[in-house]
């Protein structure tokens, strides 16, 4: 296996990974600006305002984008199946 396959190969499993992660945390992130912003305005300072909105908007997102997530993983996988000759000659 040569270096530069190695690497074509972990820029691509990065690409995944960082697209797959970025479609859950990015909501919840907005989120989480916004019910800070509506804390630090109103002086509240209740636990349970800021996570409970985090949650539900991270599991919204991860129902919302399971197909798509699931696609991805799998269009990966296929394409390293099918690299498996290249890499072992």
């Amino acid at each position: 296996m040569s270096p530069e396959s190695f690497v074509d190969i972990f820029r691509e499993a990065l690409g995944v990974v960082l697209m797959l992660v970025a479609a859950v945390i990015l909501p919840s992130l907005m989120v989480g600006l916004l019910v800070s912003i509506f804390q630090a305005a109103t002086s509240i300072n209740e636990q349970t305002l800021s996570f409970l909105p985090r949650l539900v908007v991270t599991l919204l997102a991860l129902a919302w984008g399971a197909h798509w997530g699931l696609q991805t993983l799998m269009e990966f996988f296929y394409l390293m199946i099918d690299q498996i000759p290249q890499v072992i000659s």
